[in-house]
């Protein structure tokens, strides 16, 4: 499978890319829209980066508690529920007057429950396209991740000028609703990938099982760690420049969906590794520049390139779909995503706190520098991943 004809001719897989695009399309006016308010509200670095990426943070207990629900779960109910708790978490979070502490427990209850989409949806992706097809599959739907954030952006900052961010949370809870709907109308009734009970202790011994092995260890760190480092550069775009924030969170989405076109449909497989540590060192050394007083235009052309390093993530999938055995396939990538967005968290949070004694620009540069020197260590342990996928993957 070479051809985006050929990906949507494939059953379901229309119905699961529109809904994917209307629920990344709700996550980020509400980020948006949140993040505004909040520092409207406390002109606070920190609780705006909080109030964006700390969802996020419920994403690490779910990894640890949830993830085996992934493959234990039928995959149409589980994707709907996760829509539906979307859409009422943005009924709850536009209430006039809702305490600071409310709203952030509101968001974290959120986060918690979309902790086992991930690994739910990515699971299911494996089961409707080929296995020649899922690199193109889940490029298409990073590509729609781009674009949905570009769209989003520009709505968001718009419905923000022209109405509130209140109505922009009203905005979003109603696409996650239409989300909700089309999954329970386009996919058909699956049964679990795996037998048996989820529970916390299934979790914890599939994930020591999948960080056991050096090879997966590298692939995991590398798909975490500079990547969360960089996020916390962007969740300093509203502190760093208030009018123009959607502005450069647009740039940054359209530099992440060049990446993952070029990667997904037009990087041949034999090349894709030597791309890995590349794209890694790309997605940080833009925003060295921030130390500097930059102008918009440049800012905006920074913020594009370095996003295009974030394909990266997706030529680890490859390694890791490779290292990993179908039954614990949804769990596997869940963990992936759920400790991205845990280090994502984590990095908002490192750089809210460092903009409240620095100046923004140079908590950017800071980050950016810990983020390569991340790459540059963890590089040799890829380069070991990349001689060990195709011996063999892991059988449970």
């Amino acid at each position: 499978m070479r051809t985006y004809r050929e990906l949507f001719r494939t059953p379901e897989f229309a119905p699961l890319f529109g809904a994917s695009c209307a629920q990344v399309a709700a996550t980020t006016l509400a980020g948006l829209a949140l993040a505004t308010l909040v520092y409207a509200r406390t002109e606070s670095p920190l609780l705006s980066a909080l109030s964006m990426f700390g969802s996020s943070f419920a994403a690490l207990i779910g990894a640890t508690t949830l993830l085996s629900v992934a493959d234990r779960v039928a995959p149409r109910a589980a994707l709907t529920l996760v829509a539906v708790v979307a859409a009422i978490a943005g009924l709850l979070l536009v209430m006039p007057g809702l305490p600071l502490p409310a709203m952030f427990a509101v968001i974290l209850a959120q986060g918690l429950v979309t902790s086992i989409g991930a690994g739910v949806l990515y699971g299911l992706l494996g089961e409707i396209l080929p296995p020649e097809g899922y690199v193109l599959g889940r490029s298409v739907l990073n590509i729609s991740v781009g674009a949905m954030q570009v769209a989003g952006f520009a709505l968001g900052g718009l419905l923000i000028v022209v109405m509130s961010p209140r109505t922009t949370l009203l905005v979003g809870a109603a696409l996650a609703a239409c989300a909700a709907l089309v999954l329970r109308l386009g996919l058909r009734a699956r049964p679990p990938r795996a037998s048996g009970r989820a529970s916390v202790a299934v979790t914890w011994r599939v994930n020591r099982e999948l960080l056991s092995t050096p090879a997966r260890r590298a692939v995991y760190l590398s798909m975490w760690v500079p990547n969360g480092l960089v996020v916390g550069c962007e969740a300093l775009f509203v502190p760093y420049s208030p009018q123009a924030a959607a502005t450069l969170f647009v740039a940054a989405a359209v530099g992440m969906l060049l990446g993952d076109l070029a990667a997904g449909r037009f990087l041949p497989q034999g090349l894709r590794e030597r791309f890995v540590s590349p794209l890694r060192f790309l997605l940080a050394a833009p925003y060295l520049l921030f130390v500097f007083p930059l102008s918009l235009p440049v800012a905006i052309a920074a913020a594009a390139i370095a996003s295009t390093g974030f394909a990266s993530t997706l030529l680890l999938q490859e390694r890791l779909i490779a290292l990993t055995g179908d039954d614990i396939r949804g769990q596997a990538l869940g963990l992936h995503a759920n400790g991205m967005k845990a280090m994502q968290a984590l990095g908002a949070t490192l750089a809210g706190l460092m903009a409240q004694l620095l100046p923004v620009g140079t908590a950017m540069a800071i980050l950016a520098i810990a983020s390569i020197a991340v790459t540059a260590v963890l590089s040799p342990g890829l380069r070991l991943t990349s001689r060990t996928v195709g011996i063999a993957a892991v059988s449970h």
